[in-house]
Parts: structure tokens; C-alpha cells; sequence
């Protein structure tokens, strides 16, 4: 076996380790909430001054809750984990011809001239920072708007938001969601064991240590097996659900914003410079990108997000295409001099997939024009309206 792929398996194996950490834990505390809390402190204490009749009711709204919340949680955490990422469909790799050209030439300016002309019809908006095509050289393909490749994966992802390794998978298109639903109800599965389990947590805390069960006040409980899990349950859900809070906050934020995490790092550059809100619709419209139209879907860990993942529409949708150009034109160019880079294409010359028309990058004549001239290295992405 070549030591690449064993390195690799050795990766793969060792990714399991956090998975398999989280799934001892989520174990436990249903063995924890379950038999020790439920049916031995709540049902089987007969130290407790309720009666039998309350206690079984109470014992039976504590476990429907549980369970409901408990296998949210485990489904949302299972469909982030096995949902393959989603990759580039085949119009984005290059042709046997292109591919065979693009590694004869050792010139980057004809490189970049191959892949203009196989990016001219393709729904791509953005480029790199330096203005080329964003070209992934391990997966030879023409990468579309906000896919990156992803080292652990070893591919490249749609809409790559980060890889977790909390569920050895990469986050990003096709999971997204299940993520996010994930955090939600990991958040509610802690913030309802500890607040259920907080007063038999505080009994514990304060137990009566005295030998005999006769003189031990009937509010307390007696010192049993279950102390240990209950006041283990607690910290643990507590400790949980304050690093979950935080992890989800942000993520809600992102939604918000239509970011994904690498985005709110390294802004995506658009023809008329860097924008990290460069595909923010407005709260309500990047909330649907990645929940659905539906709401009935919007709490069910089932894909409902919206896009092939591909092609996404822009923030200058919305805004007259002809002032919107000028405005970001005239703000780009304040911010790099009087000589932009590239020309910019008016944005009413461009048209968005998503919104049911086609996407171009130049006109033919324009960048044949820039080809034969050998001035002009950098593609135009043009920005749907």
C-alpha cells in the first residue's frame, strides 16, 4: 500500500473519533435522563412527596418530551453526517480537448485564455482576487460561484461552508441545512435536560447524608447511583448547550447575511471588486435560499434549500440594474485608481440563472477581441440582475 493511501485511510479512520465521541455522549445521556432520572429518582423514589398518580404523569411529559427532541436531534445529527457533499455538475470540467491544451501551455496568460473561453457560458460571477478564473487544479474544473475544495474530502464542494469535524463531513450545499436544524435541536435537547433535570439536580446537591432513611426529611432524595449521572447530566448539558448557543448564533447570523464561514473571512470578488454582501437578498430571501419556500419543511431535517447549488442570484437583483452598476463601478474604482483591471460589462447586459434566463461572461467579439490583443488577462464576471 502506497503511503499516500495510508496516510489517507489513517485520516479517514481517525475522523471518526469526534462522531464517535459525540455519539457516547448523546448514549449516555439518554441512559442518564431515561432510567436514572425518570424511572429510578422520579417513579422509583418513594422519598418523594408527590403521589404515585402525579409522578407517573410527570414521569410521562418528561419522557414524550425527551424523545421528541431526542430524535430531532439524532435525525438532524445523522443527515449532516451522511449526506454526501454536493460537487460541480459536468458542464463545469473541462473538456478532453481543453484539458489536453490547458496542460501543454506553461504560459498562465494562455491558461487563462482556455478557461475564459470554456467559462463563457457558464453561471459564473466571480473570480479570484488577482482576476482569473477560479480553476481547480486536483479536480480540473472550472469552479463555480462559492465552491472551494475541500482538503479532507479531497474534492471539491458546492457552496462550501467549512469542514466539520464534529460530523467528519464537509458542510455546504446539500447539508446546510441539516447543520443548522442539528444546532437547533442540540441546543433544545441540552436547554431541556437541564432545566428538568435542575430540580432533582439541587436535591442531589444539598442530599441529606444521614444513614437513616426514617429521619431524612421527605423532600430529599435518598443517596443512590443516580446522583452521579443527574449531577453529571446537568454540567454536561449546561456546558453543551452555552458552546452550541454561541455556534449557533453565529451561524444564524450567516444565514442572515448569506455568507457561508469562508466568505465572512475572504470576501468573494465580483467584477466590480471584493463584496461580502455580494449575494445577500435581504433577510428574508437568504433565509429561504437555504430553508425552502415551504415552511412546513423548514423544522424537518429534509433538503428543501432552494438553487441547484451551482448558480446563485446576486444582491443587485433587486436595485435598478443601470445604477447599481455604476454605483459599484464608481466605488471599485475609487478604491483601486483610475485604470480598473478589466472593463466592467453594464449589470443590464447580464442575466442570472436563477431567475429563468441565461448567463454569459463576454461577448464573443469582446473576447476574441482581448484574446488576439494579449492585453487584457482577466475575465469580466458578470453580475446577474
Amino acid at each position: 500500500m502506497a503511503p499516500w493511501t495510508l496516510w489517507r485511510c489513517c485520516q479517514r479512520v481517525v475522523g471518526w473519533v469526534p462522531v464517535l465521541f459525540i455519539a457516547f455522549v448523546v448514549a449516555w445521556s439518554y441512559y442518564a435522563y431515561v432510567v436514572q432520572l425518570c424511572v429510578f429518582t422520579i417513579s422509583g423514589n418513594e422519598n418523594v412527596t408527590i403521589s404515585g398518580n402525579e409522578k407517573n404523569g410527570k414521569t410521562v411529559v418528561y419522557l414524550v418530551a425527551f424523545h421528541l427532541f431526542f430524535v430531532m436531534f439524532v435525525w438532524s445529527y445523522w443527515m449532516t453526517i451522511f449526506t454526501s457533499p454536493a460537487t460541480p455538475s459536468k458542464e463545469f470540467y473541462l473538456s478532453t480537448s481543453e484539458k489536453e491544451g490547458y496542460e501543454k501551455e506553461f504560459s498562465q496568460e494562455r491558461q487563462q485564455e482556455i478557461l475564459r473561453r470554456a467559462a463563457r457560458d457558464l453561471p459564473i460571477y466571480t473570480t479570484t482576487a488577482s482576476r482569473t478564473i477560479r480553476y481547480c487544479e486536483k479536480c480540473q474544473l472550472i469552479k463555480p460561484d462559492r465552491t472551494h475544495h475541500c482538503s479532507a474530502c479531497d474534492t471539491c464542494v458546492l457552496k462550501m461552508d467549512h469542514h466539520c469535524p464534529w460530523v467528519n463531513n464537509c458542510v455546504g450545499f446539500s447539508n446546510y441545512k441539516f447543520f443548522m436544524l442539528f444546532l437547533l435541536y442540540s441546543l433544545l435537547y441540552c436547554l431541556f435536560v437541564a432545566t428538568t433535570v435542575l430540580e432533582y439536580f439541587i436535591k442531589f446537591w444539598t442530599l441529606c447524608r444521614r444513614k437513616s432513611t426514617e429521619n431524612c426529611p421527605k423532600n430529599e432524595l435518598r443517596e443512590t447511583r443516580a446522583k452521579f449521572h443527574v449531577l453529571f447530566l446537568f454540567f454536561v448539558s449546561a456546558m453543551f448547550f452555552i458552546s452550541v448557543l454561541s455556534l449557533f448564533s453565529y451561524h444564524c447570523w450567516l444565514v442572515g447575511k448569506n455568507r457561508t464561514t469562508i466568505e465572512s473571512f475572504r470576501a468573494p470578488t465580483f467584477s466590480y471588486g471584493p463584496d461580502g454582501n455580494g449575494f445577500s437578498l435581504g433577510y428574508s430571501k437568504n433565509w429561504r435560499q437555504v430553508f425552502g419556500d415551504e415552511k412546513k419543511y423548514w423544522l424537518l431535517p429534509v433538503f428543501s434549500s432552494l438553487g441547484d447549488g451551482c448558480s446563485f442570484p446576486t444582491r443587485l437583483v433587486g436595485m435598478d440594474p443601470e445604477q447599481a452598476s455604476v454605483t459599484n463601478q464608481n466605488d471599485y474604482a475609487r478604491s483601486i485608481g483610475a485604470n480598473p483591471p478589466f472593463p466592467t460589462r453594464p449589470l443590464s447586459e447580464s442575466k442570472n440563472r436563477l431567475l429563468d434566463t441565461e448567463s454569459q461572461w463576454l461577448d464573443s467579439g469582446a473576447e476574441e477581441g482581448a484574446v488576439r490583443s494579449g492585453t487584457n488577462n482577466h475575465v469580466t464576471a458578470a453580475v446577474g440582475n
